[in-house]
């Protein structure tokens, strides 16, 4: 079975579908035509074998780098050459348990509540 995401006008994944083998050669004109779903779909592989990464809802397709493009987790955050988001400052290097807090730009420690003090 092939798999094919639907992009937006702004080239988001909307949704992601299975296709027929038969049909995996010309998965745009089969979904959008033959179906009669319309929209823009572009192929993409369960293994990541083509375009980077398997297409997920709200991830990007970018038609310049021909790849999927995961969703920004914040929105300081910043792509990296291999397509990894990177905050902008490093992940604290103890044994503790950080949450990222974009107001503040920071990590901050995740704090435990002890249900045995309640």
């Amino acid at each position: 079975m092939a798999h094919f995401a639907e992009i937006d006008k702004d080239s988001i994944v909307i949704r992601v579908v299975v296709v027929p083998n038969e049909f995996e050669s010309d998965g745009q004109t089969y979904l959008a035509e033959t179906i009669g779903l319309g929209g823009t779909w572009i192929q993409t592989s369960y293994n990541a074998r083509i375009r980077g990464k398997y297409a997920g809802i709200g991830d990007t397709f970018d038609a310049k780098l021909d790849r999927f493009i995961e969703a920004s987790p914040y929105p300081s955050w910043k792509l990296s050459k291999d397509f990894i988001w990177v905050a902008p400052k490093a992940y604290p290097s103890d044994e503790k348990v950080y949450d990222w807090d974009e107001a503040k730009r920071d990590w901050l420690e995740r704090v435990s509540i002890d249900a045995s003090k309640s």
